[in-house]
C-alpha cells in the first residue's frame, strides 16, 4: 500500500530516451526528417517525435522497419533490448507487473475501466485524459508507452493463461467516443482469439454477483504460488497471505460461473459494436 500521494508517480525512463536519441543520431545521418521517416516505418511523424523524445516505447516493428530504413547496422535492434521495464507505472504497481511477467496464470476481474492489457492506444489516452488532477503532456506519453509495453505479454508469453472478466458496462460507456469504442470492441475481439486468453462478459442485468468489492486481480507463480493484487483510487495492495488470497479465488471462480460464456460474451460484444 502507497505511503503517500508521491509514490504514486511514474518515473520518467532514460532508457527510453537514450533509444530516442540513437534513433535520431541515424535519422539524421540517413538525411531524413521525422516527416520523411514517418510513412517508410509506418507510423505518424508524431509517433516518430515521440519516440525519439523518450516518450513513447517503441513496438517491435518499429525497430525492425527502422533498423533495416535506417541501415542501422543492428545498432537498433541491440539497443531495444536494453529498454527499461516497468518505467511509467505507479510505484505501487511496478511490483505485480514484475510477477506478471513470469506468471503461469493471470486473472483479472475489472469494473472501473477495461484492463490495461486489452486497451487501444486511443481508449489509453482517454482514460489518462479523464485522470484528475489532469496529466501533463509527457506523464500521459510515459504511462502510455508503459502500458503498450505491458501488452506485449499476451503474445510474447503463449504459455501463460490469461483469464478477463470485464463488466458490460464498461463497453457502454463509450469512453473516448464512439470512434475509440468501435476500436476497442474490434481489438478486444482480436484478443480473445488468441489461443491463452479467456474473455467472459458480465451483463448488466446479473441478480447475482461475487465482485460487488471491487476490482481484483489473481496469478499463479512458476513455483504455483496463488498471489492477489487489489487496487484503490491512488494505492494498490499485494496480497500473498493464503486465507486472503483464498477468499479472492472464491470470487473469482464465483465470477466465471456469472459471467457469461466466452461464446456468449463475444457474441454481446459484437452487438455492441454492431449498434455503434
Amino acid at each position: 500500500m502507497a505511503d503517500s500521494a508521491n509514490t504514486n508517480e511514474p518515473e520518467s525512463s532514460d532508457s527510453l530516451r537514450a533509444f530516442g536519441a540513437v534513433v535520431k543520431v541515424f535519422r539524421e545521418r540517413a538525411g531524413l526528417t521525422q516527416e520523411e521517416l514517418a510513412p517508410l516505418v509506418r507510423y505518424s511523424p508524431q509517433t516518430v517525435a515521440s519516440i525519439e523524445q523518450g516518450r513513447r516505447f517503441p513496438q517491435q516493428d518499429f525497430v525492425d522497419r527502422a533498423e533495416d530504413v535506417l541501415d542501422a547496422f543492428g545498432v537498433l535492434r541491440a539497443a531495444a533490448k536494453y529498454l527499461a521495464r516497468r518505467k511509467g507505472l505507479a510505484s505501487w504497481f511496478r511490483q505485480w507487473a514484475g510477477l506478471e511477467e513470469q506468471a503461469i496464470s493471470l486473472c483479472t476481474y475489472e469494473c472501473r475501466v477495461v484492463p490495461g492489457l486489452l486497451q487501444t492506444e486511443a481508449y489509453a489516452r482517454a482514460v489518462f485524459h479523464n485522470r484528475v488532477p489532469p496529466l501533463a503532456d509527457e506523464q500521459i506519453e510515459t504511462q502510455l508507452a508503459a502500458r503498450q509495453e505491458r501488452q506485449l505479454l499476451l503474445r510474447n508469453r503463449p504459455n501463460t493463461a490469461f483469464s478477463f472478466i470485464m463488466e458490460e458496462a464498461l463497453f457502454r460507456r463509450r469512453t473516448g467516443g464512439i470512434d475509440a469504442t468501435r476500436g476497442l470492441l474490434g481489438h478486444v475481439l482480436e484478443c480473445a482469439q488468441l489461443r491463452n486468453v479467456e474473455l467472459q462478459i458480465l451483463p448488466l442485468e446479473q441478480e447475482h454477483h461475487a465482485g460487488l468489492e471491487g476490482s481484483m486481480q489473481l496469478l499463479e507463480s512458476p513455483d504455483h504460488r496463488w498471489l492477489g493484487y487489489c487496487e484503490g483510487q491512488r494505492s494498490g495492495q499485494l496480497i500473498s497471505d493464503r486465507k486472503e488470497v483464498s477468499v479472492l479465488q472464491m470470487r473469482y471462480a464465483k465470477l466465471r460461473s456469472q459471467a457469461l460464456t466466452a461464446e456468449d460474451s463475444a457474441s454481446l460484444l459484437k452487438q455492441i459494436q454492431g449498434a455503434l
